[in-house]
């Protein structure tokens, strides 16, 4: 039972990249889906989170217009799409499952998150 977040790579500024959040074992659809990032030497930054019905959260405002989630309900999966790289994106991200249907309404709330996924590299070079 376990997430498994992938599609991690090397994109260069400007690019775009999807990453995948699989549950293995794990059910995805009638809970909150969220994505965090940690950069070398940062703190563990709140991305987006989706809810079940598919309402999503933007936690940062340098997201928005940038980042967006959705989800495959019958394929287990949830994604997160990143148009717009920029080197400062360059980070791990991790996927993570709440225990509700909606997103927390504090992005520092990572303790409500009860699944993690191991964490995908992306790098944006300039």
């Amino acid at each position: 039972v376990q997430l498994q977040a992938s599609g991690g790579g090397l994109v260069q500024a400007g690019g775009s990249l999807r990453v995948s959040c699989a549950g293995a074992g794990l059910s995805l659809g009638a809970y909150f889906i969220g994505w965090y990032r940690q950069a070398p030497g940062t703190e563990r930054e709140a991305v987006l989170c989706i809810s079940s019905s598919g309402r999503t959260a933007y936690y940062t405002d340098s997201m928005k217009g940038r980042f967006t989630m959705s989800r495959d309900y019958a394929a287990n999966m949830a994604y997160l799409q990143m148009n717009s790289l920029k080197p400062e994106d360059t980070a791990v991200y991790y996927c993570a499952r709440g225990p509700r249907p909606d997103c927390p309404t504090d992005p520092g709330h990572a303790f409500e998150y009860i699944y993690w996924g191991q964490g995908t590299q992306v790098t944006v070079s300039s």
